[in-house]
């Protein structure tokens, strides 16, 4: 039995290392009306993790909620929307239970596991079969699924249990693999958010950007019926609710094509966390672009409430600054994982509000006005505050565009990324649209190094070695400096999976150690300096540019390669 405990303890220390992103099942099933309850959700989910084709999707969201209950149809608005059920149990008590029922030993569990690559989807392929082909399963409902999630959440072991066990009996395989991901806290669904409302557009009356701002906000699945989330009237203010973002398209062609330089206004783009800033009902609320309400972590904007006037949102960046001047994001990285912001943390990193657009005013939607009108009346607001939490971010003066091209080429000195490129009479969109907003960032910083670690992916990628460690020279040593994962073609990582496992040196867990042979240009946006790191530096946003297989290991760059980089491009660190 301490064997087993072991080989679980293993088992639970890879899971909490990989990314548990979702499965894509093999097989392409049709949504079918008279399906009911956890099923007709688990189908959805397959159609959606095995189709390729938009229209696909399209179609079968649009059936599921033509054919689910509405209670089951406000929770895959949630999940799907970015907010997950409470994790119920534990990694270690679902594999404990799943080798139990199964009569696997704990290794066989382990190896099965580093082959599926995914701990939900391993888990519904070992529990025996209960439900046999053509037989009908269970009728719960998804939100029952989900509201008891919430009920055993402080019960004791032996209730969890019971309740697991029974699920697991009443679900064919593809039901317990969802069920699985649900419990786990590790759904994940590649449906945009723009799909899932496009969907809903064509099965209620309203707009798809009336749908977007309906479901953004601070509404609870639990407690919110369809009616209200999607009535043509809707009965319910809420005041924290934000308004849908607009995204740009990046720029990849020259700007001389976007025409005269006096229909555009420029901005910096700015490398912080892109956010609305609300004054309703006497109150402030602060958002992210990913739809968490981040109030209690800037008590420095508290004082906003008094000074924005009432029914005001502001779109714009949160920045560490000092004196109006950005400092790095990893500063900011300090701020936002912290539960309780201490004094210390308010005086090493202030942080400010650069506004750039107004989308609402005196309780008004303002996104139908043009920007320079938006704009004219977002200065008014912020020019009579002093305070240093909020400012109005300036717009780049330039008469030509290779006089842009020239400033462009001072973004990170400025703190920025690149331009903002909008037009001036461009109305504030939801999601990202071609035409009218654009941005041109600069160039990425790479440096070339070798492989040393390797380790599976997740998903589709499961079976595949394509999660990599890199390091640079110091000396005669390696030293290890960054992790990547994406960047290159399906082809180049068959490849790189096929030297890893006839070249593997050893083996720890899902890690490999290879021989250091393979070099890559890793791209990233900025570098800072990190007593957290081996290398003292940490990358952002790191991915594979490119493979150099035109280099050999020994002509990759070095440790105080990357010091020099940190002195020219980085400022204070993590």
């Amino acid at each position: 039995m301490n064997k087993q405990s072991d080989d679980i303890e293993k088992i639970v220390e890879i899971d909490q290392q990989r990314d548990n992103s979702s499965s894509a099942l093999s097989a392409e099933v049709a949504v079918r009306a008279e399906t009911a309850g956890m099923k007709l959700f688990a189908d959805l989910v397959k159609v959606l993790g095995t189709s390729t084709k938009t229209t696909d999707k399209l179609e079968a969201l649009k059936q599921y909620f033509a054919s689910a209950e509405d209670k089951d149809k406000v929770w895959v608005i949630a999940l799907f929307s970015g907010r997950k059920p409470k994790r119920a149990v534990n990694t270690t008590q679902l594999i404990t239970w799943c080798v139990e029922i199964a009569e696997l030993p704990g290794w066989l569990f382990g190896e099965s596991y580093h082959t599926v690559g995914d701990l939900a989807e391993t888990i519904a392929l070992l529990l025996p079969e209960t439900i046999l082909p053509g037989q009908t399963t269970g009728e719960k409902s998804l939100h029952f699924y989900i509201e008891m999630f919430t009920q055993i959440e402080k019960q004791d072991e032996a209730i969890k249990r019971q309740f697991i066990i029974d699920s697991w009996s009443q679900m064919d395989q593809n039901e317990r693999f969802v069920f699985n991901k649900l419990i786990t806290g590790a759904f994940r669904i590649g449906v945009s958010q723009k799909m899932m409302v496009n969907a809903l557009a064509k099965f209620t009356s309203l707009g798809a950007s009336v749908i977007a701002h309906r479901i953004s906000g601070n509404w609870d699945p639990s407690t919110t019926t369809f009616a209200e989330l999607l009535n043509e009237s809707p009965t319910i203010t809420d005041y924290s609710k934000p308004y849908p973002f607009y995204l740009a398209y990046a720029l990849d062609e020259a700007p001389e094509t976007l025409g005269s330089p006096e229909d555009w206004q420029v901005e910096w783009k700015w490398d912080g966390i892109r956010g609305q800033m609300i004054k309703r009902n006497n109150e402030l609320f602060v958002w992210s672009r990913g739809e968490e309400l981040m109030t209690d972590k800037f008590p420095e904007y508290h004082c906003l409430k008094d000074l924005l006037p009432e029914g005001t949102v502001l779109d714009g960046e949160i920045i560490p600054s000092v004196d109006k001047k950005p400092l790095p994001f990893a500063l900011l990285q300090t701020r936002i994982g912290r539960k309780n912001v201490t004094k210390k943390n308010l005086q090493e990193t202030p942080i400010t509000f650069f506004a750039y657009d107004l989308l609402e005013y005196n309780y008004e939607d303002w996104r139908n006005k043009p920007l320079t009108e938006r704009r004219q009346q977002l200065q008014a607001i912020l020019e009579p505050l002093t305070t240093p939490v909020i400012i109005l971010s300036p717009v780049v003066q330039f008469t030509e565009w290779n006089e842009l091209s020239e400033l462009r080429k001072t973004s990170r000195e400025n703190g920025a990324e690149g331009f903002m490129i909008k037009r001036k009479s461009s109305i504030y969109q939801v999601g990202r649209k071609v035409g009218d907003w654009w941005k041109w960032k600069i160039d990425p910083l790479v440096i070339d190094c070798v492989m040393i670690y390797a380790e599976k992916g997740s998903g589709r990628r499961s079976n595949l070695y394509t999660a990599y460690t890199f390091a640079v020279r110091d000396g005669e040593k390696l030293v290890a400096f960054t992790r990547a994962y994406s960047g290159l073609t399906d082809k180049e990582f068959n490849e790189v999976d096929s030297f890893v496992k006839r070249n593997a040196i050893e083996k720890f867990g899902p890690v490999r150690t290879v021989k250091p042979e393979l070099v890559f240009e890793i791209a990233f946006e900025g570098i800072a300096a990190s007593n957290r790191h081996k290398s003292g530096v940490a990358l952002r946003f790191p991915r594979i540019n490119r493979w150099r297989k035109d280099k050999k290991p020994d002509e990759i760059n070095t440790l105080e390669d990357l010091k020099k980089m940190l002195e020219v491009y980085g400022k204070q660190g993590l």
